[in-house]
């Protein structure tokens, strides 16, 4: 759905969400307009509940090169400020820093982190660019929650601007140790960037740790268990925040009649498998597709898995396709799927559907129904969202889901099929064993999750948040932001 912007008077908001990307991406009409789509992603999924509810303003970069400033505006309900980006700093503030070089400098160097110092001074310049903008839009005293990798300058910068105000820093993704995250030339500015929050929060407790470690070894400041003490006489925390989904919206997604009747659509539109695979991630080379879709195509090899009834689908969300890297990884896929597909001597619906689409939430949710195993096995992931949304998108108490043990969700779905995913004869006896396994036993794993995931929601992640952040700097604002 699009809609045409509606222009919105920049008033000083007292709650503030700043991000790399505006929950809505720009698309350019012929006539010069402009009309505004909804953007996909774990980070919008995340906060779009919590914006609505607390009426903040959401500060974050339109999603398309632009040579001039555009306007705050409305967008469903939320107060949006773009803040533009040029063609050259898309390419090495977007693609070249944040993707190129912190990406997988802070997924253990999967690919080889690249370091350039003119990316260097794009980020640079580009989060002074945030830290100022923020500067106009937040109110006396208001709460600024500053999100994930993008924007680790823009705490320290904003504070030199605005002391008064309340600064939340979260990152989305691991943090590294210290053996790799000593490689990164600009690591002294990193480490004090984040400081200039009050609160910095990570997915993990290890990731926390990993932070105060550097700080006291390599900024020479005073800790104790997850307080810093910076030079400036402030006490930052450093805490993890395990984040979470909207569980019962999705729920109730799932359970409502256009996801049932895909769903089953679905299932008939492959044949009816017996057991249908699913595996939903963006096209990442952490995600680890090539590694699950190798493991289905051996045991298919292997006749352990029959294909007249077992099908594998793989939807892969395009993702940074101006990246050779990501490219790459397609590719490779692409002709992974071919050659397993053609090796089983069919006639038919091959056994390995793969889909490189974008879908609506709806749709999204008729998937995860439809499935009888999800199959999650980054090679590594701060957190993982994409296992939470199954569990909390089953009606039954069935379904199994597969799980890698380097997410951030394997630290809370103890129930799933937990897998090294680097351990490809263990991938497949955790499929095998999640597609075998007795009703009764997937049913009390399924129990567990969902309790799980129901009773830890995406309020309950930003509440955690938002209260430490009062008791550790409370005032009226602060308050009323974590409601």
């Amino acid at each position: 759905m699009s809609s045409k912007p509606r222009e919105w008077k920049l008033e000083p908001a007292s709650f503030v969400v700043v991000a790399n990307r505006l929950p809505v991406d720009r698309v350019e009409n012929p006539d010069g307009g402009a009309e505004w789509r909804p953007s996909p992603g774990g980070l919008v999924t995340a906060f779009e509940p919590i914006m609505h509810r607390r009426h903040g303003a959401w500060v974050g970069w339109q999603g398309a090169a632009a040579s001039q400033e555009l306007e705050p505006f409305e967008h469903a309900g939320l107060a949006l400020v773009p803040v533009p980006l040029s063609s050259s700093e898309v390419e090495e503030y977007y693609e070249g820093f944040s993707n190129a070089t912190l990406w997988p400098l802070y997924h253990d160097a999967i690919a080889p982190p690249q370091f350039r110092r003119e990316w260097w001074d794009t980020y640079v310049i580009v989060n002074q660019r945030f830290a100022d903008r923020v500067a106009e839009v937040a109110a006396e005293g208001a709460v600024v929650w500053i999100q994930d990798y993008h924007l680790q300058l823009v705490p320290q910068m904003l504070r030199r601007q605005r002391p008064d105000v309340r600064i939340g820093f979260f990152l989305h993704i691991p943090f590294p140790p210290t053996e790799l995250y000593v490689q990164l030339p600009w690591r002294q500015q990193i480490l004090e960037g984040l400081l200039g929050a009050d609160i910095v929060g990570f997915q993990l407790p290890g990731g926390a740790r990993n932070f105060v470690r550097l700080v006291r070894d390599r900024l020479g400041l005073e800790t104790l268990r997850d307080r810093i003490r910076t030079r400036d006489g402030r006490d930052v925390l450093a805490r993890a925040y395990p984040i979470s989904i909207d569980a019962k919206g999705l729920h109730e997604l799932a359970a409502g009649d256009q996801a049932a009747e895909r769903a089953a659509e679905i299932r008939n539109d492959l044949g009816d498998p017996r057991v249908l695979f699913l595996g939903v991630d963006r096209l990442d080379y952490t995600k680890g597709i090539p590694e699950r879709i190798q493991a289905f195509g051996e045991l298919l090899a292997e006749g352990r898995i029959d294909p007249d009834h077992v099908v594998f689908l793989q939807l892969a969300i395009p993702s940074r396709q101006r990246v050779e890297q990501y490219r790459q990884l397609r590719d490779d896929i692409d002709r992974l799927v071919g050659r397993i597909n053609g090796e089983v001597q069919r006639i038919g619906r091959p056994p390995i559907i793969y889909l490189h689409v974008s879908y609506p939430r709806v749709e999204i949710a008729a998937f995860y129904r439809a499935a009888d195993v999800m199959v999650v096995t980054p090679l590594r992931d701060g957190m993982n969202l994409v296992a939470k949304e199954y569990v909390a998108c089953r009606q039954r108490d069935d379904g199994a889901l597969v799980l890698s043990e380097f997410t951030g969700a394997a630290r809370e779905l103890r129930q799933a099929y937990l897998v090294n995913p680097h351990d490809i004869d263990g991938l497949k006896d955790r499929m095998v064993e999640a597609m075998n396994d007795s009703s009764r036993n997937k049913a009390q794993r399924m129990r567990a999750m969902r309790r799980q995931v129901l009773e830890n929601d995406i309020d309950k992640w930003a509440s955690m948040f938002l209260d430490d952040l009062e008791r550790l700097n409370g005032t009226p604002a602060a308050r009323e932001a974590a409601g």
